[in-house]
């Protein structure tokens, strides 16, 4: 059985994730802590590390079922098809190193 998180410890992913990854707009690096998307991002990965199902196929799920709005919401995207594959293997890095501590 696992315990919930504490506030203090999804606020901490969430900052390293915000300061971490970004979404690609246009080649300009939009960082999630900037796009206020961080808290919700970390709010979906935790479990992943409480059941210690941090797979590179469980971050694709999650970032798959995230989505953003373009244009004043005229277009929806999925955080999936935002941030580069590459910046999604440094989340895998950064969540198993924080699953590590």
């Amino acid at each position: 059985m696992t315990t919930a998180p504490s506030t203090l410890e999804i606020e901490a992913l969430a900052a390293e994730i915000g300061e971490n990854i970004y979404i690609d707009v246009a080649k300009w690096r939009l960082y999630l802590a900037e796009a206020h998307l961080h808290l919700p991002l970390a709010e979906r990965l935790y479990p992943l590390l409480q059941d210690e199902n941090v797979t590179p196929a469980g971050i694709r799920q999650v970032l798959g079922e995230i989505s953003v709005s373009l244009g004043g919401g005229q277009r929806q995207l999925t955080l999936g098809e935002l941030i580069p594959t590459e910046v999604q293997g440094r989340l895998l890095t950064l969540l198993e190193d924080y699953q590590a501590r």
